[in-house]
């Protein structure tokens, strides 16, 4: 499980000119899932989110976790992360989860997120054609790889 993971002052996604989601101080999530995810990748890659230190704290060092700046989260969901582009101009989208291994995770996520932050997030639209808008603040934009803990 790939997550973008964003510092934003702002974000929302747009869906058919309708505004489905929207926050303010935060993360904006672009998660992408393959076909060997797990429960187990949900649950570390929450974790891990809700816990990343990359706010300014008072020394304007970043110290500070989403809950201790009452932050809120965007997730969308994004197959293009797994993209395999070594063969020729056109990305393959091989490593990708189909929908019905992606759908059950992509809710999970939402959920677990949900637990750990304390609070509903924000969400996207599986699937959907979306128009994702952000101001990065920082600019902090993190990846992390579920596959990759050591």
């Amino acid at each position: 499980m790939l997550a973008v993971i964003q510092r934003v002052s702002q974000a929302s996604v747009t869906i058919d000119n309708t505004v489905k989601g929207q926050i303010g101080t935060g993360f904006l999530i672009l998660l992408g899932i393959t076909h060997t995810d797990s429960r187990e990748d949900v649950e570390w890659l929450s974790k891990k989110i809700v816990g990343m230190r990359v706010f300014n704290d008072a020394d304007d060092k970043m110290n500070l976790d989403l809950t201790t700046v009452g932050g809120d989260i965007l997730l969308i969901s994004q197959f293009t992360l797994h993209a395999s582009t070594k063969k020729g101009n056109r990305p393959s989208f091989i490593e990708a989860a189909r929908p019905e291994v992606a759908i059950p995770l992509y809710e999970a996520m939402i959920s677990q997120l949900t637990t750990d932050l304390g609070k509903p997030i924000q969400t996207g639209e599986f699937g959907a054609d979306m128009k994702v808008s952000l101001l990065n603040d920082g600019p902090v934009t993190i990846v992390v790889d579920s596959k990759n803990r050591i």
